[in-house]
């Protein structure tokens, strides 16, 4: 049997209908025929996966490609090659991916499944379990049903998604998606159905277990498909990804070579009340930005913001980052000004709620009410006239905020590693995390919150199971 058609197969439907309510209607969710490593081909399931890649640096790249001749990232992030021309890293994985196929490298799940999968990880000195499931997710555009997004995308990073999908016709790496399950029965019936299955496991690089049961058998996958039914899903991560498989679904009608395939995505489900999903901070060392203090903090916020000094050193913000998440306020925000070398409590004012609707008058109350926006609508852009500053560095630990304001900025270091002149951060800021409940209220209203908002950890791995698009 030829490529081709391990990959047709591979793609057929689980069951035409579900019924909701005394009506038959399509899954908005499906079992499928995964593809996944042999792990007697390859060897260690941890050798072969990798984090997103979006996530993956230059450094990580090389070390995934050295780990191990078949890691995933020959698929998600496959590297430019000396002779390249345009669109050769894309062929290239397509080729990986179907040479991978052929050889044995790669298997297709002899019926349907669904995926339970399990992530153990510990954070702030605790240990969770994230639960959820991979399925396919009957697309629908923004807007138009019931998936919601939460942030903004950009049109570069969709652009080099869907070359990869049109190279490879797979979905290599799951969306991110929460749903409502308050009382975790949909999680809790997948977890019973399970419960005699050894999983497949990997550990990552930052120590968390990655655990995945495959769940065959009509008969449960049509109650999970019927318990789902009509339930919101909000997108967590991998907004590009779901948007770019609007898009190469989009393509493929237009191009006359249309699968029913094209009209799903691999998606990570997991319970919105889920113990174990964690939302982070993202703290911000800004670039690019003019030395100040805080007698120029406090001149230029004016009564839009109430300022306090908190304490004088990179250090000081573990401190001060305690108090501020313990009070847990999207209010309050923590700014460091390099040229005093202070840290600063700054808490929005009536003054400034008035002044962020009135120069933001486009969003929701909601919207308004998240520290980001604070953040970067009324203090950098309004109150500071920062505009169109570089990208700054995002960090989610206070240890990795000390740490970045004492070593400096590592994009320019020299090779000794040292710092020269202006690679300094000049400013920086804590701020909470937008929270589960601000994503519903927020994307109800049809609004993207501003970019890099959530972080939700840990992140998903790639290499687990494929999902072929016919």
């Amino acid at each position: 049997m030829d490529v081709g058609s391990r990959l047709t197969l591979a793609s057929g439907f689980c069951g035409a209908c579900v019924v909701v309510n005394g009506i038959s209607v399509v899954p908005n969710i499906q079992a499928f025929r995964g593809v996944r490593y042999d792990l007697g081909v390859v060897g260690s399931l941890a050798d072969v996966v990798a984090p997103p890649y979006d996530v993956i640096n230059s450094a990580q790249q090389e070390a995934l490609y050295n780990r191990h001749p078949k890691n995933v990232v020959r698929l998600i992030l496959n590297r430019d090659e000396p002779g390249d021309a345009p669109g050769s890293k894309y062929e290239r994985a397509g080729h990986f991916l179907r040479s991978w196929l052929s050889d044995g490298t790669l298997a297709v799940e002899n019926q349907p499944m669904l995926y339970v999968y399990h992530q153990v990880f510990s954070w702030g000195g605790q240990t969770f379990t994230r639960r959820g499931f991979l399925c396919r997710v009957r697309l629908e555009p923004f807007g138009t049903g019931k998936i919601y997004p939460h942030e903004e995308t950009h049109s570069k990073a969709k652009q080099d998604r869907f070359l990869l999908t049109t190279a490879t016709r797979a979905n290599l790496s799951p969306v991110f998606g929460m749903y409502p399950d308050p009382d975790n029965s949909i999680q809790m019936t997948l977890d019973m159905a399970v419960a005699a299955t050894p999983p497949v496991e990997a550990t990552d690089d930052l120590g968390v277990v990655h655990r995945l049961y495959p769940l065959p058998g009509a008969q449960v996958q049509a109650k999970i498909a019927q318990m789902v039914a009509d339930r919101e899903v909000y997108i967590a991560d991998g907004h590009h990804r779901y948007e770019t498989a609007c898009n190469y679904r989009n393509a493929r009608l237009e191009s006359g070579d249309h699968h029913p395939d094209c009209d799903y995505v691999l998606m990570m489900l997991v319970g919105m009340d889920d113990p174990g999903l964690i939302v982070l901070p993202t703290h911000r060392l800004f670039r690019g930005v003019r030395p100040m203090d805080q007698v120029e903090l406090v001149q230029s916020v004016g009564a839009c913001f109430e300022v306090k000094t908190f304490g004088r050193g990179p250090e000081a913000a573990a401190g001060l980052w305690e108090e501020i998440e313990v009070g847990g306020s999207q209010e309050v925000l923590g700014i460091y000004t390099a040229k005093d070398d202070c840290w600063s409590r700054l808490e929005l004012t009536t003054e400034g709620m008035s002044r962020l609707a009135e120069i933001a008058p486009e969003h929701c109350d909601q919207w308004r009410g998240l520290g980001v926006s604070i953040l970067h609508r009324l203090l950098i852009d309004d109150c500071l006239a920062m505009t169109q500053l570089p990208s700054p560095k995002y960090v989610h630990s206070v240890d990795e905020v000390i740490d970045g304001l004492r070593r400096g900025d590592e994009v320019g270091r020299d090779a000794t590693g040292q710092s020269g002149d202006g690679q300094a951060f000049q400013l920086a800021a804590m701020v909470m995390p937008a929270s589960v409940q601000d994503i519903e209220e927020v994307s109800q209203f049809g609004e993207r919150m501003p970019a890099k908002s959530t972080y939700f950890y840990p992140k998903l791995l790639s290499g687990l199971v494929f999902n072929p698009l016919g």
